[in-house]
């Protein structure tokens, strides 16, 4: 069964209520509607996927670094992230993005109007850069002629191009990222009113266990044995040897566990019929001196009672334990003699337990208190696990509230059926109130579905400071976590390392600061112990690469980078070596051609000076045969025709 849910509003939905898939069969009439119902069908698999899979984040890449030269501008490198709505969002190349330009973009989209340049404030400003996915209609083309009534007129888009567009928001804004904290506290509601339950809720199931013994066996003794006897011992040294006066507020704290250890000892003591108390003081000799312990006593709580009890016990509900101890002390064990006729409020004392009217009035009020919230949350709380809880509390029966006594009113004696009453109270509504907190943590365990909501995917916090982009950190941003089980292994110090990278990006930029110096006189400094010694490295920054570095048990070693050697081909080897050898006799002929330049430069020389010593007649044959010489190396010198012959001039001679 599907139900249609999508926004209602006239826009596109992000998801699709139910995925229906064309189905195709021979002889089938084929329209756009078809063909478009499939694209639908793969492109909401492929988001639901990456939604719920995956969910929105940085898959890789897309750092964000400072522009070289400084200014408003930062630029954005390749990469891919996923949005709440589960698009894929690609960059393919690196971009340079304008941040104070967004950030006029931002204010105007806020305020409808544009108030001038973002840069006159003054102060460093926080923003987050994000990634927006798009799409845009392109590539348009005429539709052929249909037989529907209504035509498209003009072009159609034929295509939908993907991309995106960067914007900033202002720092402080909302993190989509499921935490498992949230859940908790939508099923607790407000966190005071559920502290001030939990903390009434273990107040009483720390007496829980003594009303029900003092209800049961009213009649019995509370056995002392060695233990009673060690404390009963040391807490009367300690009294005795307390001082006179109102006690200070550090030692009045000590004063009334000392005085709760003592008056429980003797309470136990007290319990006892003749018989047993004569055993009692053959067994342990101290307590032939109860009676000395008993004036003690007295004297302790008169002067406990003395002090501010607000200032020596801030918390209410100790502070309201603290008075039962020294009111039930006082009135149950510090007479000379035993109280009878309060038995429930001995056997009360005798376990450590003290309850007066006084905190049994709180009780109640607590009990009703711990139900009532129950009740609430039980409503509003989604998904709970034991279905018969709320039926369970709602048929507890709590004892009546009682007005606060007055100053200095012991009120009415307990009864066995009131005592077993609170008792009963306490014991089912404690069971009931961990039964629920322990649904309601469980719960968390089981995160929701993505509501598509916050498709912005963040990329990093930048801080401005007129328009210079002074910081970015992206140690913050939702990263998805690729690789399924390969990465899981870091899920155990993800969670400190998320920590200790957030402390660390968005403390300020440490800065060295030069001493100082008096004004006059030596300048003092200090002598730096341990210059040698091998010194531990402490620090977040340090805390935060032993993580990195230091495998967990069970997890995988990192991995060194280590420089990767590539060998060349045999063909290229052999190639290089005939350049080689190719090389080599260049250089040969290049050696033997600047001897023969050199030699026929010596032969013209000493041409030269043949010439000036020849006599003038002969100048004119040398000219000759320096030109029969030329035209000789010249490759269109002229040969002599065959058959004719040159006559030697007058005055030659052969």
């Amino acid at each position: 069964m599907s139900t249609a849910c999508g926004c209602g509003c006239g826009g596109t939905a992000t998801r699709s209520p139910a995925f229906v898939r064309p189905r195709f069969f021979a002889g089938q009439l084929l329209t756009e509607d078809d063909l478009e119902l499939l694209v639908r069908y793969v492109t909401g698999k492929s988001r639901l996927h990456n939604r719920s899979v995956s969910g929105p984040g940085v898959v890789c890449g897309l750092e964000i670094g400072c522009d070289p030269c400084g200014g408003g501008t930062v630029v954005v490198r390749p990469g891919h992230a996923l949005d709440g709505a589960g698009n894929d969002i690609v960059l393919s190349c690196a971009e340079k993005v304008d941040v104070p330009a967004l950030v006029r973009e931002l204010r105007v989209g806020g305020l409808g109007v544009d108030c001038g340049d973002p840069c006159d404030d003054d102060g460093a400003r926080r923003y987050g850069l994000f990634v927006r996915y798009e799409e845009a209609p392109v590539e348009p083309v005429a539709p052929y002629a249909t037989e529907e009534p209504c035509p498209s007129p003009g072009c159609v888009p034929s295509r939908v191009q993907e991309g995106y567009r960067f914007l900033v928001k202002r720092d402080g804004f909302e993190d989509h990222r499921y935490n498992p904290g949230t859940r908790l506290l939508a099923s607790l509601g407000d966190l005071d009113r559920a502290g001030r339950a939990r903390a009434r809720d273990e107040r009483l199931g720390r007496y829980a266990d003594a009303m029900f013994v003092a209800a049961l066996g009213s009649d019995r003794a509370i056995r002392f044995d060695a233990s009673d006897a060690k404390r009963y011992a040391d807490s009367l040294a300690w009294l005795g040897q307390s001082g006179d006066g109102i006690p200070a507020d550090p030692v009045a704290r000590e004063m009334t566990e000392h005085v709760r250890a003592l008056a429980s000892a003797v309470a136990r003591f007290d319990t006892y019929d003749e018989a047993g108390q004569n055993q009692l003081k053959k067994d342990y000799p101290d307590l032939d001196g109860v009676r000395d312990a008993r004036k003690i006593l007295r004297g302790s709580c008169e002067r406990l009672a003395g002090t501010d009890a607000e200032a020596v016990w801030p918390d209410p509900l100790r502070r309201s334990l603290a008075r039962a101890v020294v009111a039930e002390s006082a009135a149950r064990v510090a007479p000379d003699r035993p109280d009878t006729g309060a038995p429930l409020e001995v056997r009360l004392l005798a376990q450590g337990t003290p309850l007066g009217h006084a905190l049994q009035v709180e009780f109640r009020a607590d009990l009703n208190l711990i139900r009532e919230w129950l009740l609430g949350r039980l409503e509003e709380s989604p998904g709970q696990a034991d279905c018969s809880l709320r039926a369970k509390v709602s048929a507890i029966e709590v004892p009546h509230l009682l007005p606060r006594p007055e100053e200095g009113d012991d009120g009415e004696r307990l009864s066995i059926a009131e005592l077993r009453r609170i008792a009963e109270s306490a014991a089912r509504l404690t069971a009931a109130l961990r039964r629920f907190l322990t649904d309601a943590a469980c719960a968390t365990l089981n995160p929701p579905c993505a509501d598509g909501a916050g498709t912005d995917v963040l990329l990093a916090r930048l801080e401005l400071d007129d328009c210079d982009v002074v910081r970015v950190c992206a140690a913050t941003r939702p990263q998805v976590l690729p690789g399924g089980s390969a990465y899981g292994e870091w899920l155990p110090k993800l969670y400190r390392l998320r920590e200790l990278a957030e402390r660390l990006c968005r403390a300020p930029a440490a800065r060295r600061r030069h001493p100082k110096l008096p004004q006059d006189g030596p300048v003092p400094r200090p002598y730096p112990e341990g210059l040698l010694a091998d010194r531990p490295r402490t620090g977040d920054l340090e805390e935060m690469l032993t993580l990195l570095l230091t495998p967990a048990p069970g997890e995988t070693p990192p991995k060194a980078i280590h420089e990767q050697v590539y060998a060349a081909p045999s063909e290229v080897t052999d190639s290089l070596r005939e350049l080689s050898v190719l090389r080599a006799q260049v250089a040969d002929l290049t050696s033997a051609l600047e001897g023969l330049r050199a030699q026929l430069g010596t032969a013209q020389s000493q041409v030269g000076e043949v010439r000036e010593r020849l006599p003038e007649r002969l100048g004119e044959r040398l000219e000759e045969l320096e030109g029969g010489a030329r035209e000789s190396e010249s490759p269109q010198a002229r040969r002599p025709r065959p058959g004719r012959s040159q006559k030697p001039s007058p005055g030659d001679s052969s």
